[in-house]
Order: C-alpha cells, then structure tokens, then sequence
C-alpha cells in the first residue's frame, strides 16, 4: 500500500451532514487527514470529536466566500507540508418543486452554492494539488440531475449540469498536470437534504431513495484513487446514463412520466 493510500489528506466542504460527514469518517478510517468546513461551529465541532482531532480538522466556512473557501484551504494544506492529495466540492443546495413556485431567493442560493462553491473550492486547492501530483484528485459532487434536464430540479439540475461541464472541461486541462479531476454522480441519497425537503418531487416515490451517504463516501475513495471524469453510484445511476445515451431527447417521456406530469 502507498503512503498515499494510507497517510493522504483531502478537503471537503459540507462535511457537517450526509453524504459530506460519511466522505469524512470514511477517509479517516482509511488513515487519511481530513480537513472540513460547514456553516455551523457546533456541528464542524462535534464532528472533530467524534472523529478525532489527530485526523480531522474543523473549519467554519460558507462556500459562497471565495476568501473563507481559500482561508480554511490555504490553513489546511500548510499543516501537510503544503499540498492536497485531494479536494471534495460536496456542499450543495436542493429545492424541489414547480419552477413557478422556486423562489427567487432559492434559485439564487443554489446557483451561489452549487456553482460558485464548487469554482471557489477548486480555485482555493488547485496550487496544492499541483504539489501532490502526479495522482492529485480534485472531484465534485453532481447529480443525475446532469445526465438530462429533471423536471422540478430545474435549477438544481442547472447547477449540476455546471459541475459536469467544468470538471471534465478541467479533467482535460490539468491531466498532463498530474491531477484528475472528476465528478459524482447518482440518484436520489438517503440525506436529511432528501428527506426532509418541504416539497418532494414524485421521482422520490416512484424511483425510491436507494443509495445511502456511505455508498457515495466509498466513491469518493474510488475517485481519489482513480483516473476517470464520471463515477456513477448505483444502479439508478448508470441507467439514467444509459438511457440518455440511447435516446436521447426521447427520453423525456420518461422523465414526465417518472415526474407524473
């Protein structure tokens, strides 16, 4: 087993819930350090604790801050000899609902979120990564949401499509830098984001919540170790990209009918 493997170090942001807090646990099992930065002091911290100080390090950070992003990242990488194995641009927003009943405001924080956080998160990492290379990873979460436009995820699915497009545009630019970079992408996760949305797209029902946080989290560790531009969690996962590639716009049908619309 390689150092890396066993004593590397990746960022991530949104670790203080879901899919963010099981990357985080999974990665410090695995030997890693794992620094972390989410909005509430209480949570970050509670996390450190129940982890281990020795593995995890707290940063209070709202991604939308371009500065506070580059702050936690630049601290972060300057307690590991400077460098980043790895970044994780986890944190996220998800509305769901008609886009006539989004508003304003939603839209606007998942656009400041989803897009901004993830170009601030990369932006802040990228000189470290470039340190670790060769076999640095910088990897995003998407979403199926970015296979095909999904109905009542509009501007998420936007958001998503973003992701898409700029890591596999980046994927290009910095492989023969040594760094992959690379997206998530999968279905509807078993997170309190999900479950505890005030309004739930009938996709939830029909398809059902099948991939768990630590499904995602164990990608991730795939990802950080790999060469690829998608890693597709699930079953649910691989068919929508399936069923894009075969049909194309012709799909449709299938999303109004998953939608019931």
């Amino acid at each position: 087993m390689t150092s890396r493997n066993m004593n590397g170090s990746i960022f991530i942001t949104g670790a203080g819930g879901g899919i963010g807090t099981a990357t985080a646990r999974f990665f410090a099992s695995k030997g890693w350090h794992v620094g972390g930065c989410d909005l509430s002091t209480a949570v970050i911290e509670s996390l450190a604790d129940a982890i281990g100080r020795e593995r995890f390090t707290p940063y209070v950070a709202d991604v939308r801050d371009r500065a506070a992003v580059a702050r936690a990242i630049d601290d972060f990488a300057a307690r590991h000899g400077g460098k980043l194995d790895a970044v994780f641009a986890n944190a996220g927003v998800l509305f769901m609902a008609p886009d006539d009943r989004i508003t304003p405001g939603q839209k606007d924080l998942q656009v400041d979120v989803n897009v901004k956080g993830v170009m601030h998160t990369f932006d802040a990492a990228m000189p470290y990564l470039k340190r670790a290379a060769p076999g640095a990873n910088a990897i995003a979460m998407a979403s199926t949401s970015a296979e095909y436009g999904s109905p009542h995820h509009a501007v998420y699915s936007a958001t998503k499509f973003f992701v898409r497009g700029y890591t596999e545009a980046l994927n290009i630019e910095y492989r023969p830098q040594g760094i992959n970079v690379c997206a998530i992408y999968v279905a509807y996760v078993d997170t309190g984001m999900v479950r505890n949305a005030e309004w739930k797209a009938a996709s939830i029902e029909t398809m059902g919540i099948k991939a768990k946080a630590d499904d995602v989290a164990a990608m991730v560790w795939r990802a950080a170790h790999g060469r690829r531009a998608h890693w597709r969690v699930g079953f649910d996962a691989r068919m929508s990209h399936y069923a894009v590639r075969l049909f194309g716009s012709w799909v449709a049908p299938i999303y109004a009918k998953l939608m019931r619309i």
